[in-house]
């Protein structure tokens, strides 16, 4: 009875962050909205996804969404009139403006960075596109912000709508256990995630670095920066331009950089003493 109460009382003065989502496929939104992180979210109540079938906004017995483009050129372009009068309907209905987004391949890339922005709206309303894209008087008077999530092609918005939603629904308050648990994640920093292991400490010969195991928290967290710095240096060294880093993170990487350059050297050296043995004189 306590916890119905006090669950009462966190929605009637608490406004969780909304999503509306317009989509010619609602069932994808649908599933992949209601497993794991989004949906413990809106279990949560900090998160209220909602789906919008965008034929439902549509007045021909086709319920077509799409038409063909003016001038020569093959595809199909997605009509202005069910999408503004989709957005308008979900306006009316949530009292308030909320940000539009466009899923497209043609929209500034994804980023945590984006995400994190994203996360403080407090209302999302987010158009799938489809077919050749979407008439362009969408782009110029209905869309606030358009997003691609990587220089590939997809069959629609859908999947790329979701990774959006997961993304942003990691940085509500209130949807994950630990705090710092999205604190530590990868990009989160501008720097890929350390490495993770787990039991057993040792396994086919290949054990956990002792540190780990060590119960010294002071150097498990010195060790974790410094992979951190690492694989990020390795993977992703476009990502340092632009990480938060202090004096210390830059001595770490010219270290790494100095290991790296002997290691270098040394394969120079092991690789012409070889073939000055394997020399045909």
């Amino acid at each position: 009875m306590k916890r119905q109460k006090s669950a009462l009382h966190f929605t009637l003065f608490f406004r969780p962050m909304r999503i509306d989502v317009i989509t010619i496929f609602p069932e994808v939104i649908e599933a992949g909205t209601d497993y794991s992180i989004i949906k413990r979210a809106k279990d949560k109540c900090v998160l209220d996804v909602k789906v919008h079938n965008l034929r439902d906004y549509t007045h021909d017995r086709h319920k077509s969404t799409d038409d063909e483009p003016f001038g020569p050129g093959a595809g199909m372009v997605m009509k202005p009139e069910p999408l503004f009068e989709a957005v308008e309907a979900i306006r009316s209905t949530a009292g308030d403006e909320g940000k539009v987004l466009l899923m497209t391949p043609q929209g500034e890339p994804f980023s945590q960075q984006v995400a994190r922005e994203l996360s403080r709206e407090d209302h999302l309303i987010v158009i799938c596109g489809h077919y050749e894209g979407v008439d362009e008087r969408v782009r110029e008077h209905l869309v606030d912000r358009e997003i691609s999530i990587g220089d590939y092609v997809l069959t629609g918005g859908e999947l790329p709508a979701l990774v959006v939603i997961d993304a942003v629904a990691r940085l509500v308050p209130g949807t994950l256990g630990k705090d710092e648990s999205s604190v530590e994640e990868s990009f989160t920093e501008g720097l890929l995630e350390y490495p993770h292991y787990t039991r057993p400490a040792e396994f086919r010969g290949w054990r956990v670095p002792e540190v780990l195991i060590s119960g010294h928290h002071a150097k498990i967290a010195e060790w974790r920066r410094k992979m951190s710095l690492k694989r990020t240096l390795e993977r992703r060294p476009d990502l340092l331009e632009r990480a938060r880093l202090t004096d210390q993170d830059r001595k770490i990487l010219l270290d790494l950089l100095s290991e790296k350059e002997a290691q270098s050297k040394n394969t120079g050296t092991h690789n012409s003493v070889e073939e000055d043995n394997n020399a045909d004189y």
